[in-house]
């Protein structure tokens, strides 16, 4: 079964490639030539770079090679899937350009022989003078074969050629200004948000209490230490009272992105961690230890008494590969149920369980909001909620977009967040 998916999962790559290949390059193009083997050289090497990054990152080959291959590679499959979905937006346009141009062609036609003189620029669309006729694809013989006619004008592209050069135009201008713009988005750091949680079991002290979250930073080969250092300030900006970090810190090793973690340490306000999927990919063990080094607590199916709450962590289901999975019943099953509790687990799925166990809050990330749109519809079906607030019976639910990206450092439709929730105390 797995094989029969593989095949089908290829088939669609290679079809869905060579419909961008007919349309970028051999319906823009008269006859074979360099154009189209450059196009065919650019989808194939495009393709090749990204299948290297994702192996490179999981096969633990050395880093500066990780780094070489996934900029290019990365960028590439956030460039295709816009590109796809531009030329599939332009099949609805291309019909109506060349209606429109047949129209105009027609009343040029029909024109007074002493009307204005035509413009150049409609001449390669001009049709025959006879009521609806279709323009020719190509310049008409000259009156006497072997001898051109006088005045004639160089022969211009068919309206077809015309029609697919600015469709394929302006879906390449489109797709190259979306994945820009979501790369600067990703780049220039995340932004902070703002929510109010109203607790009921919170007392009327800690009114205002103040949680930044931060989930999915996604250290690697991509963002480096400048990244993790603009993280580590828009967090001291907002003046937590503590702060979350909600797994999916790193892809990589401890060898190879501890200095890129190294600014973790600045952070002022108390700060906790728990694990997320890739932490399992990167070596779990190793940097949960550097992220102690480093300053943080980590939450290993583990819960810590705050002077108004109590907080839990868990680790990821991913460790449970690992038999590191996560374990409610250690964190919170002997807890004072009177006390509020805010529980920090990567997945949105595992409010289920918070909910058997009493939780108030559940503080959770792993979706980035889908992060490629319309990546949020597959993740809507993956996970209860992709980003914001939701209540499930008396316990409510917290899901960050992230900080970072995964994958291409990219994000449309779905902006980088880092949430200050400040909890209210219903009492209050």
């Amino acid at each position: 079964m797995i094989i029969v998916f593989a095949l089908l999962a290829l088939g669609v790559l290679v079809g869905a490639n060579w419909y961008l290949w007919r349309r970028l390059f051999r319906d823009t193009t008269r006859s074979a030539g360099p154009a189209r083997r450059a196009g065919a050289a650019l989808i194939a090497g495009g393709w090749a770079l990204a299948v290297g990054a994702l192996v490179a990152e999981r096969a633990g080959v050395p880093f500066w090679l990780q780094q070489v291959l996934a900029w290019p590679g990365f960028l590439w499959l956030a460039l295709s899937v816009y590109l796809l979905l531009a030329v599939v937006a332009g099949e609805i346009v291309r019909p109506l350009l060349r209606r429109f141009l047949e129209r105009r062609a027609r009343t040029v036609a029909a024109a007074p022989a002493d009307a204005e003189p035509v413009p150049a620029g409609v001449a390669a669309t001009r049709a025959p003078a006879a009521e609806g006729a279709r323009a020719p694809d190509r310049a008409p013989e000259p009156a006497h074969p072997g001898a051109p006619p006088e005045d004639a004008p160089a022969p211009g592209p068919s309206r077809r050629l015309f029609v697919s050069r600015v469709v394929a135009g302006a879906a390449a201008t489109a797709a190259v200004g979306t994945v820009g713009y979501g790369t600067y988005g990703v780049l220039r750091g995340p932004r902070v948000k703002r929510v109010t949680v109203p607790l009921a079991k919170l007392p009327r002290a800690a009114h205002g209490y103040r949680i930044a979250v931060v989930s999915d930073i996604h250290l690697g080969p991509v963002l480096g230490r400048d990244f993790a250092q603009k993280v580590v300030d828009t967090i001291n900006s907002t003046q937590p009272d503590i702060v979350a970090v909600v797994g999916d810190l790193v892809d990589g090793s401890v060898k190879n992105l501890g200095p890129a973690a190294a600014p973790l340490r600045q952070l002022r306000a108390p700060s906790y961690f728990v694990t997320g999927n890739h932490e399992y990919f990167s070596g779990a063990e190793q940097w949960i230890e550097e992220v102690r080094r480093l300053g943080l607590h980590p939450l290993e199916n583990a819960r810590t008494e705050l002077p108004y709450f109590d907080l839990a962590g868990v680790n990821d289901i991913a460790g449970e590969s690992e038999g590191q999975g996560p374990d409610f019943g250690r964190a919170l099953g002997d807890r004072d149920t009177a006390r509020a509790c805010v529980l920090l687990a990567h997945q949105p799925v595992q409010i289920h369980e918070a909910v058997r166990h009493h939780v108030d809050l559940q503080l959770s990330g792993h979706t980035h909001g889908g992060q490629l749109w319309p990546g949020n519809f597959l993740a809507a079906a993956a996970n209860p909620t992709v980003a914001g607030l939701e209540r499930y019976g008396d316990t409510q639910l917290y899901v960050s977009r992230g900080a970072g990206a995964w994958g291409p450092p990219t994000r449309v439709g779905a902006p980088s967040d880092i949430t200050v929730i400040e909890l209210a105390a219903t009492r209050a």
